[in-house]
């Protein structure tokens, strides 16, 4: 049966990442009891949810899939850092057609705060020939909306990406909530 699911991950771009990832949790054997796949999970839960990410993961980069639609990039980035209980600030690199080119969690803070360099978003971006980023991070606390510091780190990581000809396409802010994309507010 694992081999099955398995197989239809890889089968799965029509429809949403965290889709697939909910039909995999049951037959990895995720118990029925979980409210939530997010939170409450047992040990045996997560290594399960690492193992979908992980073939997620790999579907992403043997296919190069392109993201083109904001859902499923939203999507991705809610099942790599909506759960997390501290905040983590992450970006998504892609190629100049917007294939996923690798996916990195940069910085990890407090459960509201998280500091951010700015050098070295700069330098992983020039390391993988992206043409293109999509900034993300979590709120552990629920709350979705952009404070002041989302706002001003975005236009300096725009900014400083501008010097080496790399485009901010989104902020996205995730939490177990949901997710909020900055560049559908014009914030980016």
């Amino acid at each position: 049966m694992a081999k099955t699911t398995s197989q239809n991950l890889t089968k799965c771009r029509p429809a949403t990442v965290r889709t697939c990832a909910q039909e995999a949790m049951p037959a990895y054997g995720v118990a029925d009891g979980v409210q939530s796949w997010r939170y409450g999970l047992r040990a045996r839960e997560r290594a399960t949810v690492d193992r979908a990410l992980a073939i997620l993961g790999r579907h992403l980069r043997a296919l190069g899939d392109v993201f083109d639609c904001p859902d499923t990039v939203r999507d991705y980035l809610a099942l790599r850092l909506g759960a997390d209980p501290c905040e983590r600030f992450a970006v998504l690199y892609l190629d100049s057609q917007h294939r996923a080119i690798a996916y990195e969690c940069h910085f990890t803070g407090t459960l509201t705060q998280t500091s951010v360099h700015p050098r070295e978003i700069v330098a992983v971006a020039l390391k993988h020939g992206a043409a293109a980023v999509v900034l993300a991070h979590n709120h552990p606390s629920g709350n979705l909306s952009p404070s002041r510091a989302d706002e001003l780190l975005t236009q300096t990581l725009k900014n400083a990406l501008a010097l080496v000809d790399v485009r901010v396409l989104d902020h996205i802010i995730v939490s177990g909530k949901g997710s909020y994309s900055m560049a559908e507010h014009g914030l980016t």
